[in-house]
């Protein structure tokens, strides 16, 4: 299996959980969730969707619980809507690095203002 056709697929993926979480997706566990990233492996059966969650860590623990329970329905979509041969399995993991950069963000700008920066 090609790299570019893993690359392909896994961007394929990536657009069509968005257009799902956004359109589709009626649990109100799922809140603002947002895909970062989808690595496939190589023969396409497993999927690793980086999720960026807003908000504290009850809400970021809940939104990842309304993904699993959503994850057959996901799935099926996918399925629906992209010809594969397998339909991948989906892991989703969070990714914080939306939330990294803010931080490093704010710690320049408290730099920049002569501030001590958060520890």
């Amino acid at each position: 299996m090609s790299f570019e056709r893993a690359q392909r697929v896994a961007e394929a993926i990536k657009e069509e959980i968005s257009d799902i979480l956004s359109n589709e997706i009626k649990d109100p566990r799922v809140g603002f969730a947002s895909v970062v990233r989808v690595e496939m492996s190589p023969d396409l059966r497993y999927a690793k969707v980086y999720i960026s969650a807003m908000g504290d860590e009850k809400a970021k623990t809940e939104t990842f619980r309304g993904l699993e329970s959503a994850k057959g329905f996901i799935r099926t979509e996918i399925g629906r809507r992209i010809r594969l041969r397998f339909v991948p399995e989906i892991t989703f993991i969070e990714d914080s690095s939306i939330e990294y950069g803010t931080r490093i963000n704010r710690i320049l700008k408290d730099l920049n203002r002569g501030d001590s920066p958060d520890a």
